[in-house]
């Protein structure tokens, strides 16, 4: 980490470290810096107004959303995970491809968002296969070898997740918001989230962390905009946050699966 950068984490709160970020940028454009730090804002449940707004404001940047959807959230007997998905309309299968094809990455987040560790282990395993089959058959071009497996309250067990490991690409599960740079073969990926009220200074706080360190993959988990869901932020915040965040030389925004694409595959 470069001393402007040093300086800054240091005597900056997590609020000043975010504006800090666009005075440095132009120092480290200026040594051609490579990308050291990873970004990815993973939405999940699939709020319908949330999503198509989330989409645009990372269309705004030229940068592809993360969203993760339940598979059956959209059908009329799905039944309510708690009470912060209540009234709140999903989205179907149309609306995912076509984000999709604007560049947005669509990725499985459980079939009716049960807690899998709470289940035995062949039910939860049934569920996650349930899940993966509705994405192959409505979500064009689906691969369940290529995708990331979100799981629903980030709570997984080992026994599911060394299965899991072998059905998909990566999972996302609950640990640690920094996660060490994309490995060749890596499956399992942390992250934290913030709620029930707004999540913005518990993102604040992860992305100063990141910058503290040389290099690595800040994965944040995240719902709704504005007054959607479990632990949301308000739109403007998330508008401001991706152009201060572009701003850093250092950091690439990606969604997870495409992360891995990028430098799992180029990792020595």
């Amino acid at each position: 980490m470069n001393q402007t950068r040093r300086e800054f984490m240091r005597t900056a709160g997590a609020a000043g470290a975010m504006i800090a970020m666009a005075r440095c940028a132009r120092t480290e454009e200026k040594k051609g810096e490579a990308k050291r730090h990873i970004v990815t804002l993973s939405f999940d449940d699939g709020f319908r107004k949330s999503s198509v707004r989330t989409a645009a404001i990372f269309e705004q940047h030229r940068l592809s959303a993360c969203i993760n959807v339940i598979a059956t959230g959209h059908l009329a007997d799905y039944p309510l995970a708690d009470t912060f998905q209540q009234g709140v309309a999903k989205g179907d299968f149309v609306l995912w491809n076509e984000l999709q094809g604007r560049s947005h990455e669509i990725m499985p987040h459980g079939y009716r968002h049960a807690n899998k560790a709470g289940l035995p282990l062949a039910e939860a395993k049934d569920r996650i296969l349930r899940c993966l089959d509705v994405f192959t058959k409505e979500l064009k071009g689906f691969d369940r070898k290529d995708a990331v497996f979100n799981f629903p309250y980030n709570a997984s067990t080992p026994e599911l997740e060394a299965w899991l490991a072998t059905q998909v690409k990566a999972f996302r599960t609950g640990g640690a918001a920094v996660n060490p740079w994309p490995g060749k073969g890596e499956a399992r990926l942390t992250c934290r989230s913030a709620g029930p009220g707004n999540a913005e200074a518990a993102v604040d706080r992860e992305v100063e962390r990141l910058l503290a360190v040389d290099r690595g993959w800040l994965i944040f988990n995240l719902h709704g905009l504005d007054d959607e869901g479990w632990g949301p932020v308000r739109a403007t915040y998330l508008e401001k946050l991706l152009e201060r965040l572009a701003a850093v030389a250092s950091v690439d925004i990606l969604p997870a699966g495409r992360a891995l694409a990028k430098y799992a595959t180029a990792a020595t």
